[in-house]
């Protein structure tokens, strides 16, 4: 792909499906061939270092990204595999330039203007897809770390939502926010067990 032809691809991942409280949040990054960066990869396969180093090079290189979210009220609305479609186009549609293509990771394309194709394990293939994924994963992360001085007592800063011991143990205790995704099963559980 060169930057000089008129056909731009973007890559597109999202963050946040499996926590049971805070938003989804979607990345769509078009890079720049002229200004390459180095150790793109899977967000998950990166440490947190790592993974704020390549955001910020990201964010300074790439031809065009942004990000998007879709709130947990959206969630337990939509459900969470078309509130994280919601978030892709969102962040897609925030794009300038517009891209010509758009490549998503997982099995599922939102719907978009531009063509479009899922790539399974995209993020570990495709720098673009990498590129989205490391933008997603840092802004959620950046957010939950925020809530938790809103919500301390659910410990976000150290599992980021996520089903963990420690925050399932907290529901118990102190029942669900009203950041918590009530259609999730262990919050809905929390939240009856609080009504009884």
């Amino acid at each position: 792909m060169s930057t000089h032809s008129n056909w731009l691809i973007c890559g597109v991942d999202e963050a946040g499906r499996g926590p049971l409280a805070g938003a989804v949040y979607a990345a769509a990054v078009i890079l720049d061939v002229e200004r390459p960066i180095e150790g793109l990869a899977d967000s998950k396969k990166l440490s947190e270092k790592k993974r704020e180093y390549l955001a910020e090079q990201i964010r300074e290189r790439a031809l065009a990204w942004a990000v998007a979210r879709a709130e947990a009220e959206e969630i337990d609305s939509i459900n969470i595999l078309q509130a994280s479609l919601l978030a892709m186009r969102r962040a897609v549609e925030k794009l300038s330039p517009v891209p010509s293509e758009a490549l998503i990771d997982g099995l599922h394309c939102p719907k978009l203007a531009m063509p479009c194709r899922a790539i399974v394990k995209g993020d570990s293939s495709v720098a673009e897809i990498s590129a989205a994924s490391i933008l997603a994963k840092t802004a959620r992360d950046a957010e939950m770390l925020r809530l938790h001085l809103e919500y301390p007592q659910y410990g976000f800063d150290r599992h980021k939502g996520y089903p963990t011991a420690m925050h399932l143990e907290a529901l118990r205790r102190h029942g669900a926010s009203e950041i918590h995704r009530r259609s999730f099963a262990p919050v809905k559980l929390a939240i009856a067990h609080k009504l009884i």
